[in-house]
């Protein structure tokens, strides 16, 4: 899962390894780019980040929703973003970097690995408007206020599998609930043969929104292996024919999937409730690990000697999503 190119001898950046709540989070450097990082959490790789490149994303799917986060308003615009979901803040940082003045509202459960990120991976100039709120992130998408956001954004794992109670149709609603109208919700699915989750979560999306689209590779649909395919939804068209262009453009082309096509891929298949979710699947080992298929990859894994596990601040509190402009329905607790 790291980038191309020739690896640097030089590099003695340390891998840093601490045990959060998903399990063993390692930050291992990118060894073809030099201020980049990749985070693994229990063994997935999770994010990559470019401390002196933000707009640079060197995992597929993260470029597909960037596509969609450049089409959902004019270049440049600032948006109003809430990302379920926090990593290593890939994407809040995209969007800061491409429409500065963005306000964004990050949820991340896991207060070790904000801690971890906040520390080794800082935002920099780029904090000033991204806020973390540290909380589960549903809770969070329903405690917001009506009609708060341009884009939301999907990305959760607990390890390698979305919980159930983000996948379902009282989820989406609650999207619907926080976006503004013309508002884009995004969801990063991870699936493999026979693509039975994908199927679920298409029919979950479209049974919320007027308007829906599905993005991955001829591989991923085609069912000859596990990947992520993103899902999007709107209450209006969606840009399909520029989005179709940029995908088709990408390192690794994927196709844009909509209309007929998308109620063929979805094949009768039912909505998910609150009380008929489960997990996304377990991605096999090859999904997760470079080298169970080449041997000679660099895995998460640090050259030369390993640094020590940082000294984590206390317990992030959770604080408003921006402090100039709050978008919670409930009001802070005392002391926060």
């Amino acid at each position: 899962m790291t980038g191309s190119g020739t690896r640097r001898r030089s590099d003695r950046r340390l891998a840093v390894h601490l045990d959060v709540d998903a399990g063993l989070a390692e930050l291992v450097p990118d060894l073809s780019r030099a201020d980049s990082w990749i985070l693994y959490l229990a063994g997935a790789p999770q994010s990559q980040v470019d401390l002196a490149d933000p707009t640079y994303l060197e995992f597929e799917y993260t470029r597909r929703i960037a596509h969609l986060v450049d089409l959902a308003a004019p270049a440049g615009e600032p948006l109003r973003v809430l990302h379920l979901g926090g990593g290593a803040l890939t994407l809040p940082r995209y969007v800061a970097a491409t429409r500065p003045g963005s306000s964004q509202l990050v949820a991340e459960s896991d207060p070790a690995l904000v801690d971890l990120v906040r520390t080794h991976l800082p935002l920099g100039r780029l904090r000033q408007r991204i806020r973390i709120r540290v909380g589960d992130a549903r809770e969070i998408l329903e405690s917001v206020r009506p009609a708060s956001f341009h884009v939301v954004i999907s990305d959760v794992f607990a390890g390698a599998r979305t919980p159930p109670h983000l996948t379902t149709a009282e989820c989406a609603a609650a999207a619907v609930r926080a976006l503004r109208p013309g508002g884009i919700y995004l969801v990063n699915v991870a699936d493999g043969p026979p693509l039975r989750y994908a199927k679920e979560q298409v029919a979950t999306i479209r049974s919320v929104f007027p308007a829906c689209c599905m993005i991955a590779e001829p591989a991923v649909l085609n069912r000859r292996r596990f990947g992520n395919l993103v899902l999007a939804g709107r209450d209006g068209p969606l840009p399909e024919a520029e989005l179709g262009r940029r995908a088709a453009g990408d390192p690794f082309p994927a196709r844009v999937v909509s209309g007929r096509d998308l109620v063929r891929f979805e094949a009768g298949a039912r909505p998910v409730t609150d009380a008929t979710a489960r997990p996304s699947p377990e991605p096999p080992r090859a999904a997760l690990d470079p080298t169970a298929l080449d041997p000679t990859a660099p895995g998460p894994t640090a050259p030369g000697p390993t640094a020590p596990g940082p000294t984590v601040p206390g317990p992030t509190v959770p604080g408003p999503a921006v402090d100039d402009d709050p978008i919670l329905t409930r009001p802070e607790r005392p002391g926060s």
